[in-house]
């Protein structure tokens, strides 16, 4: 078959639809990458929860799947919206990278030896709020752009530290720079981190046939648990939000929390069931959240 992938730009997001080209041409089918400019790549100079755009980084690209422009859209997980465009689905997730959040230091010093006063910065509301849940003596600042521009800004003395996610600095050769990882007990990963989505027009039968060899069945299983958790909440950018699942013999662990954006107020909670019904255990974990308070979180937001 031919083709074509639609993709965001950015180095890192050129890296996963690259790994997706390669492994479908390896299979025989003829495939390019098109490059799509979205919304959260025009507004650089916006705070994510601030920018009234659901689906930032991937509405364009959607639009031109829906249009037949493209066959194939290669998203980061995470930047896709719990509710889809009618027509679309994901057809495959592929193996998981590293899910949990990492920290980057300029000076090398751990987390917990940042100086007084040391600032952090990191684009996620609910990275700052858990942040600031463990440590309320750092300053948590905003900071935008891809991987690279948020290294330089760190090397330049913006800030003391980063917290990015580990599975880009990885995909993009970046292990090295990782100071050390949070346990997702600490900071509580986003929604699909780590996980890449592959979206097909509903009915395509063929297309779906074709990336189906890509498709992990543990870490779709995981997602699934994880995006119906966030859809029961109801959350988007302005709500920190983490939910994380995994595979634990054989049955589905998630661990999620719901904070305040400025770290006064955090609930967690943690449950298991069945990996048969994925959903049935993102509900649980969504459903315990707000029975210990949740919803007036959600509210206040």
């Amino acid at each position: 078959m031919r083709i074509v992938i639609g993709s965001r730009g950015s180095a890192l997001a050129l890296w996963q639809a690259n790994w997706v080209r390669d492994r479908l041409a390896a299979a025989g089918h003829e495939v390019k990458v098109q490059v799509i400019r979205t919304s959260g790549d025009r507004l650089v100079g916006v705070p994510l929860e601030s920018s009234g755009t659901k689906g930032l980084f991937v509405k364009e690209i959607e639009e031109a799947l829906t249009a037949g422009a493209i066959d194939v859209a290669v998203h980061s997980l995470k930047d896709l919206p719990t509710e889809q465009p009618p027509g679309l689905t994901v057809s495959a997730v592929p193996a998981r990278e590293d899910a949990h959040d990492a920290y980057i230091s300029r000076e090398g010093e751990s987390f917990t030896a940042l100086r007084v006063g040391g600032r952090i910065a990191t684009s996620s509301l609910r990275r700052q709020s858990q942040l600031r849940c463990l440590r309320d003596d750092i300053e948590v600042v905003p900071i935008r752009g891809n991987v690279d521009t948020r290294l330089r800004k760190l090397e330049s003395g913006e800030c003391d530290a980063l917290v990015v996610a580990a599975a880009g600095l990885i995909r993009l050769g970046l292990l090295s720079r990782i100071t050390h990882c949070f346990a997702p007990a600490k900071v509580c990963p986003a929604v699909g981190q780590g996980a890449l989505a592959i979206e097909t027009r509903e009915g395509d039968r063929p297309l779906a046939e074709a990336v189906a060899f890509l498709d992990d069945p543990v870490a779709h299983a995981t997602v699934r648990a994880e995006r119906a958790a966030l859809r029961r909440l109801g959350g988007g950018c302005a709500v920190p939000i983490g939910a994380h699942a995994s595979m634990v013999n054989g049955r589905l662990d998630i661990i999620g929390v719901v904070a305040r954006p400025d770290g006064s107020k955090l609930i967690r909670s943690h449950v298991s069931g069945s990996s048969s019904n994925p959903e049935a255990v993102g509900l649980a974990l969504a459903e315990d959240l707000l029975r210990q308070g949740a919803r007036e979180i959600l509210e206040e937001a």
